[in-house]
């Protein structure tokens, strides 16, 4: 057998893979991470499939339902919100696997960050203003962040920034950011993205966390901090200019 880790995407259900959908489709034993992953991802599984809500399980646990499969012999559909490569605990599971003899593969998905890009209209890298996207968090009651990749060492580069899992503490972030990016840097942020219920904000590091209380953004959202945001005036990339060697 083989627990596959799938990315199910931002929220959105289309936004997964034929790869993965085929694979919640043969799959007879589906663990999903709960409010998370839409529920039509779900309506794919196998008519008599076991799913497994694993928003109120340890780590144990859920290892133990993978293990469990194993030895029925029984494929499991392992689904994570976004792209599993990101912020989705997937590293902590594939040591435990590896430890106890389990097969697994890993299907990419469509991460929270590229979902509120594109709500947003917006690339994040644009050419002669930033060509360099950090992904990271904030540590609160989440495990602590490595040396040197604090926001305030982060922000140095002043590349795009994009913020997960921190928009509970929007007013320590802005704190903490304005000294590299100062007041005015563009900044958006994007709750449940690319769902129905769709919030987008945007402002500046003056007025972004007074925007985020006031629509009382709690969770699930990403905040993304740059000039990219806002750039109009930028040379054209060389990709595609006239003057271009192109064989």
């Amino acid at each position: 057998m083989t627990v596959h880790f799938i990315g199910a995407g931002p929220g959105a259900a289309d936004l997964i893979t034929v790869r993965g959908q085929n694979a919640i489709a043969a799959a007879p034993v589906c663990l999903y991470a709960g409010a998370l992953v839409p529920e039509e991802l779900l309506e794919k599984c196998p008519q008599d499939a076991r799913l497994v809500n694993t928003a109120k399980m340890t780590l144990d646990e859920i290892i133990d339902e993978l293990v469990t499969a194993d030895q029925q012999g029984l494929d499991v559909a392992r689904l994570h919100s976004g792209d599993p490569s990101v912020l989705s605990a997937m590293a902590e599971q594939m040591r435990r696997l590896d430890a106890a003899g389990v097969d697994y593969d890993v299907v990419p998905g469509v991460p929270a960050f590229a979902a509120a890009a594109a709500s947003l209209k917006r690339e994040f890298t644009v050419p002669g203003v930033s060509q360099t996207v950090v992904l990271t968090r904030t540590a609160a009651r989440a495990t602590a962040m490595p040396e040197g990749q604090d926001l305030a060492t982060l922000g140095l580069s002043r590349s795009t920034l994009v913020l997960h899992l921190a928009i509970q503490r929007v007013d320590q972030m802005v704190e903490e950011l304005v000294p590299n990016y100062g007041q005015d840097c563009p900044v958006a942020v994007v709750a449940r993205a690319s769902r129905s219920d769709e919030v987008i904000l945007r402002g500046t590091l003056k007025d972004i966390a007074e925007q985020v209380h006031a629509a009382e953004i709690k969770r699930t959202a990403v905040l993304v901090v740059g000039e990219a945001l806002a750039a109009s005036q930028f040379q054209d990339s060389s990709l595609y200019s006239a003057s271009r060697q192109r064989d």
